[in-house]
């Protein structure tokens, strides 16, 4: 039967690739408008500068020219700014407006918008705007912003440190300190990355004469959440903002954010009563588009002689770039602490997260928000200790694992675990990646000249982000189901994973269920962001499935003229026990005054849940030229129930090859001195290709279910990403320590291994 294929644990083929892989899916820059005008936007050169004068008079005249704008001219419109984040409650942060006014606080921050008949004259017109600029003072660099005579960024600040939490009972952990065996301690940075998308930001604006309303297309993760907020910028009613997202080339977090050219192209729409249409550049994108981590991060593990952790101390420094309405505030201040112990029982904490901000810019989500940084943390301070005492890294990590039967488990941060089996974990993944037989693969790179490294990495990671999601399931008189939801598939399988929930909880064949996203206007809830699609959505699905049956049965009695406790339900049917007497779905949402069956639901969960993995990495480094080749990779992760092995598959897959192109080439760079941004394209920005990766072993483990949420699933699409980083730079640590190499920042490309290797033999030559 069609419905068994199809149902929950089956790997089905993921059905939203057909038109993606034909070519008929339709991304926002291919939507046709007909006589569209075009947006460009004028950029800032400098990193920070008061803006003296914009002369757009010639531009405004120019044939074809249709409006050109500046920051004045959207305050005279009574356009706001962005919104301050929440986590820097009380702390005077400049306002962030879609056009500068003033002053411009990060090269490739928006300046002025030229909008006219055509792309090319658009682009043309912006490149002769005359702008002056009167360059000033700026920091580009974490480290730099901290000092005390560093140009400050924020004028109403004390500092450029603008924010601090701190987390732990310090005294506690000063006394497991004095009481320490042994002390490790390391200093790492999370360096700055961009979340490179398959496709690029764009979007365009209709606007609807008869109503009123502005309609966005954009590339989104949450068409809802895009509408409150351009509606908040415009200071207008959301009522008027109606927001349509076609296919997604890729989110990783940065598209859950509204640019300032989201709010242009709306308020462009509104004004001129036309279509606007907007796209971005690559090096738009390196310049403009959010980026992600840029963290520095400080930390003492305390010891008992025999290893066992008795404290940890955390220092972390957060840039925000130029403003303080990213995530990158509460990723930083709240979100990457809750997992900073990691899988481990750590008696005592004492954490100290600060928020500091530079003439670069935004920082926000990007895969992991916040959980890369940490376990990259605490899983780099493990091998550290684990070679200090003379340990097996996988000896150290099992006698400090939270027992199973320690869940419910209460974290220093004040976070539960709900389940877990860490240390059965770790024991399948070390078979499965023959941990005991290394010896002889070591043996056999050391024949062929090469240096070989393992690691292996026990975490986990905090997922759900907004612990409530609502959506709506309709059963229609063609027998159809349909849910409406706000959750975006941006590559991830989620269409193919509700239906599969549909499938199976409402025994329906899946040729008959649609699920209907990209639009505010039919799904009022939150979004896809931090791993919450299939753990609070599905689960919001599945208890939406049962609530139609129960629905469906009090109707189904009356309708029959029988008690609903004589009702069976299967197949899409309602049935009398022991006759053939029932009545269809179908039949029943004709009987209803709407012709349909409907429930709409708002699913609340306790609280995030934990997916937890082990990873295990082998490399070969060539200690001549410094490259790296990652050998083996295996992995062995707990995401609770599974719906999708090969989804799942593919998204630790996904998750993996972002960290390691972290771990090994990607890296955001603004010249000191200039503040110019060094990485606008591909020529100086590299992305891991399928050569660089190795073919993944990739396993799950089911036998730990969410306990808090009804579909007993767990998030999955960063999991990958939080894990791989520090698996990978602690194998090539390994394999490079017989050389005298302890410590080695990303990205660990082949010149700065080479080059690390180099001092380390030559150690007196400065070189």
């Amino acid at each position: 039967m069609a419905l068994l294929k199809f149902g929950v644990g089956q790997a089905v083929a993921r059905r939203e690739d057909d038109g993606l892989l034909a070519g008929r899916a339709q991304f926002v820059d291919d939507v046709a408008f007909g006589d569209a005008l075009h947006m460009v936007l004028v950029r800032s050169p400098h990193p920070h500068a008061r803006l003296v004068a914009i002369d757009a008079a010639a531009a405004r005249a120019t044939p074809g020219v249709v409006a050109v704008w500046t920051g004045d001219d959207l305050a005279a419109a009574g356009i706001g700014g962005f919104a301050t984040s929440p986590a820097l409650k009380g702390v005077a942060a400049p306002p962030y407006p879609p056009l500068a006014q003033a002053v411009v606080r990060y090269v490739g921050q928006p300046v002025a918008a030229v909008i006219a008949q055509s792309r090319a004259l658009a682009e043309r017109v912006a490149a002769e705007v005359w702008v002056d600029y009167e360059p000033l003072p700026a920091v580009t660099r974490l480290t730099d912003a901290l000092a005390a005579t560093a140009p400050r960024v924020w004028p109403q600040a004390a500092s450029n440190m603008v924010a601090s939490q701190r987390f732990g009972d310090a005294a506690a952990t000063d006394a497991a300190f004095a009481q320490a065996a042994h002390v490790s301690r390391i200093a790492i940075d999370n360096q700055r990355l961009a979340p490179v998308t398959m496709e690029p930001r764009a979007g365009a604006a209709e606007f609807d004469a008869g109503s009123g309303r502005v309609i966005v297309h954009a590339s989104s993760q949450n068409p809802a959440g895009f509408a409150r907020n351009i509606a908040g910028v415009l200071q207008i009613d959301v009522a008027l903002v109606r927001v349509k997202v076609h296919a997604v080339g890729g989110g990783f977090g940065m598209k859950t954010m509204v640019h300032p050219e989201d709010v242009l192209v709306a308020h462009a729409a509104r004004q001129l009563r036309r279509t606007v249409r907007w796209r971005a550049t690559r090096n738009e994108e390196f310049q403009a588009a959010s980026h992600g981590r840029d963290q520095r991060a400080e930390a003492e593990l305390a010891l008992a002689a025999d290893g066992r952790i008795l404290g940890l101390r955390v220092r972390l420094y957060g840039n925000l770039g130029a403003y303080g309405s990213g995530a990158a505030a509460a990723i930083n201040l709240m979100i990457g602490p809750k997992v900073i112990t990691g899988v481990y029982h750590v008696p005592t904490l004492d954490l100290q997260s600060h928020a500091v901000v530079t003439h670069t810019n935004i920082v926000a989500a990007y895969r992991g928000a916040g959980r890369p940084e940490s376990i990259y943390l605490i899983e780099r301070l493990m091998d550290r200790a684990a070679a200090e005492l003379g340990l097996d890294a996988a000896l150290l990590r099992r006698r400090n694992l939270i027992a199973p039967e320690a869940m419910p488990y209460r974290t220093p941060m004040g976070e539960t675990f709900d389940s877990g089996d860490f240390p059965g974990l770790l024991d399948k993944a070390l078979a499965a990646a023959d941990w005991s037989g290394y010896a002889a693969r070591h043996a056999a790179s050391q024949a062929r000249g090469l240096r070989r490294g393992r690691a292996v990495s026990t975490f986990l990671e905090w997922t759900g982000a907004m612990f409530e999601e609502r959506l709506r399931v309709e059963v229609g008189t063609d027998g159809r189901v349909r849910a409406f939801t706000a959750l975006q598939a941006m590559g991830q399988g989620i269409e193919t994973s509700f239906v599969q929930i549909l499938a199976e909880a409402l025994q329906v064949e899946p040729d008959r269920i649609e699920v209907l996203q990209g639009d505010s206007d039919i799904g009022p809830g939150l979004g896809s962001m931090g791993s919450r699609s299939l753990y609070i959505g599905g689960s919001a699905l599945l208890t939406a499935s049962q609530e139609v049956i129960e629905q469906g049965k009090v109707l189904a009695a009356r309708a029959l003229e029988v008690p609903a406790a004589d009702l069976d339900y299967a197949a899409g049917r309602f049935r009398v026990a022991g006759t053939d007497l029932g009545i269809d779905l179908a039949q029943l949402a004709a009987q209803q005054p709407q012709g349909v069956l409907l429930a709409d639901t708002t699913q609340k969960v306790a609280g995030p849940s934990w997916p937890n993995g082990v990873h295990v990495c082998e490399v070969e480094v060539d200690p001549d030229t410094g490259a790296v080749t990652i050998d083996r990779y295996c992995t062995c992760d707990d995401v609770g129930r599974v719906i999708n092995p090969m989804i799942v598959a593919g998204q630790v897959h996904g998750g993996i090859a972002q960290a390691i192109g972290q771990a090994l080439m990607e890296q955001v760079v603004y010249d000191a001195d200039s503040g110019q941004l060094l990485t606008g394209s591909f020529m100086d920005y590299a992305v891991p290709r399928a050569a660089d990766l190795p073919a993944f072993d990739t396993r799950t483990d089911e036998s730990q279910p969410c306990r808090i949420n009804p579909l007993g699933a767990k998030g999955v699409g960063e999991l990958g990403t939080v894990g791989a980083t520090p698996t990978v730079i602690n194998a090539i640590v390994d394999a490079l320590r017989p050389l005298g190499v302890t410590d080695l920042p990303m990205p660990a490309t082949a010149e700065r291994i080479w080059r690390t290797i180099r001092q380390a033999r030559e150690p007196c030559t400065g070189q």
